[in-house]
């Protein structure tokens, strides 16, 4: 389970003050001396990041943050990237000290309330003063789960107690995961998957969205084909069973589409990740967007993954080239990755995301938030290119 990708992972992020033990509380979790603990208020800088299997949960992500009260220059850039966590927690661990309420730990209680996440109150340090007896009336009046501790315990006692907590408050999508496809298809159906070996696919290995789609296949005991654009009408011709749906990789729609006849069904990876990973109506009305596009508009083009660039990137060629084909206008495009999106849209016309393999479902339905909240429409990659080739309707037709 250490190989599972982050974006897999249920996130939990650990947040407070400088010096209420956040530190020593991953290191207990995870039983391991993963950040440095000291009685110096501001040891955690930049966000530590810690996977691992927290049974019976499965694969999580611990997010150790910086102070929320940092202070100076350099403190205010660490603040900036804590409150960015907010984006990625499934769940928050707020650590306040037993005895000390103030208007940081209000902050945080109402940002989760705002966001719908989910958050546990940890009152640490009982081992120095017990927890003030209004504080822990005030939390139970407002029905906030919290518990008393002291994160010095290095027993499993704690970890039982915390992840007691955890499961109780655990998203309704972690315990029932959307699924990819297995929804959509029966025990013994063929699907056809199209996957192009060009110059961005991984040497050796596939990307994880195809995976994970020949995972979810497998697990619904249905039988699956794997072929690239090129062998694809051969493939089909060879076929004594008809498939139920060919899934493709976005690059290559125009191919596809006219290989496969039309009474067979066809999406693309990116198109099920929208599903499962975001929200496929909001991506749907996002790419009618596309039409209205006139110079001098920006569009922003987010992906998750940090990878190197080739010439013929799918971000900043082939989207922008097909775009230009099909509106006849001339575009400017801003390229966004990892972690990064701007917290300012207002100069964008249009955004388009990745398939978010690398994400959470989390921290892409906050940038779908965070979108319509300023008004501007967001869709994907693969709902863009199957809008540009005029295949969206078609492509849509598996979800019916």
């Amino acid at each position: 389970m250490k190989k599972t990708p982050k974006g897999l992972r249920l996130h939990i992020a650990i947040l407070g003050r400088r010096n209420t033990g956040k530190s020593s509380l991953l290191n207990c979790l995870t039983s391991q001396y993963v950040s440095i603990v000291s009685s110096h208020p501001g040891t955690t800088t930049d966000p530590v990041e810690k996977p691992m299997e927290l049974l019976p949960i499965g694969p999580v992500l611990f997010i150790d943050t910086a102070g929320l009260d940092d202070v100076g220059g350099l403190g205010i850039l660490r603040i900036e990237k804590t409150v960015k966590m907010f984006d990625r927690a499934d769940v928050i661990l707020l650590i306040a000290e037993a005895w000390a309420w103030t208007d940081f730990e209000e902050n945080i209680l109402k940002e989760a309330e705002k966001r719908n996440t989910p958050i546990l109150v940890i009152l640490n340090k009982i081992d120095i003063r017990e927890a003030e007896p209004d504080l822990t009336k005030k939390l139970k009046k407002q029905g906030i789960p919290y518990l008393e501790a002291s994160c010095l315990d290095k027993t499993w006692e704690l970890t039982a107690r915390v992840k007691a907590e955890i499961i109780n408050i655990l998203p309704l999508d972690w315990i029932n995961p959307l699924p990819i496809i297995s929804d959509l298809i029966t025990e013994n159906d063929l699907i056809i998957l199209v996957i192009p070996v060009d110059k961005e696919a991984p040497k050796g290995r596939l990307i994880l969205p195809q995976q994970q789609t020949i995972r979810e296949i497998l697990d619904k005991k249905a039988n699956c084909l794997i072929t690239d654009e090129k062998k694809l009408p051969a493939s089909l011709n060879n076929l004594k069973k008809k498939p139920k749906v060919v899934v493709t990789d976005s690059q290559v729609f125009k191919e596809v589409f006219e290989a496969v006849p039309s009474d067979i069904l066809v999406t693309s990876f990116s198109i099920l990740f929208a599903r499962s990973k975001g929200d496929l109506r909001e991506f749907v009305k996002g790419a009618a967007a596309l039409d209205d596009l006139n110079p001098p508009d920006r569009v922003l083009i987010a992906e998750a993954c940090t990878h190197h660039p080739i010439g013929d990137d799918i971000a900043r060629v082939k989207i922008p080239n097909w775009i230009a084909r099909r509106t006849g206008r001339k575009i400017t495009f801003d390229v966004y990755s990892g972690h990064d999106f701007p917290p300012d849209l207002s100069a964008y016309k249009l955004i388009i995301h990745c398939g978010s393999c690398m994400l959470n479902r989390k921290e892409t339905l906050s940038r779908i938030y965070q979108a319509k909240s300023q008004g501007i429409p967001i869709t994907n990659y693969g709902t863009a290119i199957a809008h540009l080739h005029q295949n969206l309707k078609r492509s849509l037709e598996i979800f019916s």
